[in-house]
């Protein structure tokens, strides 16, 4: 019994032993690079447009600015074989793409700090610039990150560097988010008391913590474990940018058209809304896909570079684990955080709406509930050094579904600050053990020979259809109310536990005729 005990003993003080090594620590500040952006696009800057008078429908509305992040895929493929002039030579590739998205984060944000959105149409048009900047530029950003750790370390080794990457995530998040409305009400800013120049040094001050970012990309070293480079030219990568910006400008182009020729009101049923979207997207991704496929048929580009850039990565999951797996794989990476990011895109409207102050929010959501957050990363990231990781996703899965469940309650409560922090701790907690689980399990499935375009297809499919669903949260909250939103919330997460059975077995099949 006594050798079971210390057995036991020292399988968790090795699982706690790697949280020491120098690359976790690398990871903890690369995530806290990672976590500054969101919060400027999501939460703060909600909260900023409400302020400012910008109606609820409007302010959701900007949450695709972050769709760069749901789109990554496209352009991560550049990151993998596009090197730099001089900064690559002089950097590595992945230091390199890593400090060019670090200066854009910081343009982004420096755009939306010289814009007052009270002004009118055209300023919020300027806003709305500067944050799918900062949304394409941090979703840069994410590429290289997630590359530059799966690279960094060998795969035993990654739910270690996914919970202390996620530990530097959230302590930004408390800076951008906490820190950014104590900011705000400090320089002068309430709701009902709206003043322009304290949203605009609290950016300014955001993109200066930035440098942080900077500072790490600079001193860390490239990753040891990096693939052979490619036998092209640079002629050869001039023209794939080429024709990724044609294909970019025709996928625009297309939404626009679409949307002009299907005008829907914005007081439609929401699901209809979100099916208006839905085939807007379709058919931009669509007329995109073609013109690239006739560019590339054309000899604009040369063929097998194309088809090593965007076709093989994904021919190589298909390949490692078969159609049925590989589909299986891809739907659960799509609807695992679901809950999760549709309630979060309304979140602070809604705590608005129940009567806290700023101040009242900063502290229980952005400090407390980060705090919790943080535990539950690591508490994560533990035990998927312990168990099976679908296991741990399990448990992630049924407790981000169930919290929500502890919004309807609230919502019924109004302002009540025992339920403002029971469901603060609760839901951080699920989030951020699931978060840290889901990161070491997409980084299990990534391959070495496509690490950035891989994870970010399995990242962009995470996101894409919470944030498309997210961008109507309000008009689903004014048709519905917060209770039946909270409760569709978890109920659109149940799926999810099926897929997680049903993939287990399937890893299990293809483990056992694979030996």
């Amino acid at each position: 019994m006594k050798s079971s005990k210390i057995s036991w003993l020292s399988g968790w003080g090795q699982a706690l032993s790697v949280f020491a090594d120098r690359r976790a620590v690398i990871m903890f500040f690369l995530g806290f690079s990672a976590g500054i952006p969101i919060l400027l696009i999501f939460s703060s800057l909600s909260l900023w447009l409400g302020e400012a008078g910008i109606e609820k429908k409007a302010v959701t509305f900007f949450s695709w600015a972050a769709l760069g992040y749901s789109f990554k895929f496209v352009w991560a493929p550049l990151i993998d074989e596009l090197p730099l002039p001089l900064l690559t030579r002089l950097l590595g590739r992945r230091r390199a793409w890593l400090l060019i998205a670090q200066l854009l984060i910081m343009t982004g944000i420096g755009i939306m700090a010289m814009t007052d959105p009270s002004q009118g149409q055209d300023s919020l048009v300027q806003m709305a610039m500067g944050a799918v900047l900062l949304g394409f530029a941090a979703a840069t950003q994410d590429i290289v990150i997630d590359a530059y750790r799966i690279e960094l370390a060998e795969a035993e080794m990654q739910s270690a560097l996914a919970a202390t990457y996620n530990a530097g995530y959230r302590i930004a998040m408390i800076v951008a988010g906490a820190g950014a409305l104590f900011l705000a009400s400090g320089f002068g800013s309430e709701k009902g008391h709206y003043l322009y120049s304290a949203w605009q040094s609290t950016y300014l001050i955001m993109a200066a913590v930035m440098l942080i970012g900077v500072f790490t990309t600079l001193i860390i070293r490239e990753p040891a474990r990096q693939r052979p480079p490619r036998p092209y030219q640079g002629t050869d990568y001039v023209r794939l940018v080429v024709v990724f910006l044609i294909a970019v400008s025709v996928f625009v182009a297309t939404f626009i058209v679409v949307g002009r020729l299907w005008v829907i009101g914005d007081e439609a049923n929401p699901f209809l809304l979100f099916g208006h979207e839905a085939f807007r997207i379709v058919c931009s991704i669509s007329a995109a896909g073609l013109v690239g496929y006739l560019l590339v048929k054309a000899g604009l580009v040369n063929a097998q570079m194309a088809i090593e850039t965007w076709v093989a990565p994904v021919k190589d999951f298909f390949s490692r684990y078969g159609m049925k797996t590989a589909t299986l794989l891809l739907l659960l990476i799509g609807l695992y955080r679901i809950s999760d990011i549709v309630a979060g895109v309304i979140s602070n409207v809604f705590y608005q709406d129940m009567g806290f102050s700023k101040d009242e929010i900063a502290t229980a959501v952005k400090v407390f509930g980060v705090v919790f957050s943080l535990a539950g990363g690591f508490l994560g990231g533990l035990m998927s050094q312990r168990f099976s990781v679908l296991k741990v996703l399990m448990l992630g899965a049924i407790l981000s579904s169930a919290t929500n469940l502890i919004f309807i309650g609230f919502s019924n409560a109004g302002h009540s600050l025992p339920w403002l922090y029971f469901a603060i701790v609760a839901d951080n907690l699920a989030s951020g053990l699931a978060g840290a689980a889901f990161i070491a399990f997409l980084s299990s499935l990534t391959s070495v020979s496509f690490t950035a375009v891989q994870y970010a297809i399995f990242s962009s499919l995470m996101t894409l259809i919470p944030k498309v669903i997210g961008g109507y949260s309000g008009t689903i909250v004014d048709s519905a109310g917060y209770p039946n939103f909270f409760l569709f919330t978890a109920l659109i997460g149940v799926p999810v536990l099926l897929l997680i059975v049903l993939v287990q077995r399937q890893l299990a099949q293809h483990s056992s005729t694979s030996t």
